[in-house]
Formats: C-alpha cells, structure tokens, sequence
C-alpha cells in the first residue's frame, strides 16, 4: 500500500493527522538533517498500522515535504 505524507520538520509539536485512509500530515521535532525526520516518519506509520519499522519503505521524496511511503500490510 502506498501512503502520502506531508511533513513539516522541526517543528516545537508533533502531530500526526490522518487526513484521508491514506494521506497524513505529520509534524515531527527531529530536523530534517542526517535523515532523522525520516526515520522519525517511519516509525509513525509504523505505529499507526501496528507494524514493525522494516515494512515501511519511503519511495519519493526523500529530501521534500511530500513523501510517498510504501507500507508492507500483507505478510
């Protein structure tokens, strides 16, 4: 399944708003440096989905506020 994530990072507050079943706008604290705010991101939809952080995969927008996530439900 593939997930739309609009982030804003370094933000003071982080939030994770589900905007539709499969787009989200999330705020995370960590910068968007040394790939922290990914990694943050990961483990959101990870929890959001109850899965490990393996299963999720950013596809696009590695270095952009628009992000596309691959999410592995299916096992």
């Amino acid at each position: 399944m593939y997930i739309k994530v609009k982030v804003t990072a370094g933000a003071k507050k982080e939030t994770f708003l589900p905007v539709s079943k499969e787009e989200f706008k999330v705020s995370v604290k960590e910068p968007a440096e040394r790939n922290l705010a990914n990694n943050r991101i990961r483990e959101l939809i990870a929890i959001h989905y109850k899965l490990p952080i393996g299963k999720t995969r950013i596809i696009s927008g590695h270095h952009s506020p628009s992000k596309i996530l691959s999410v592995n439900i299916e096992d």
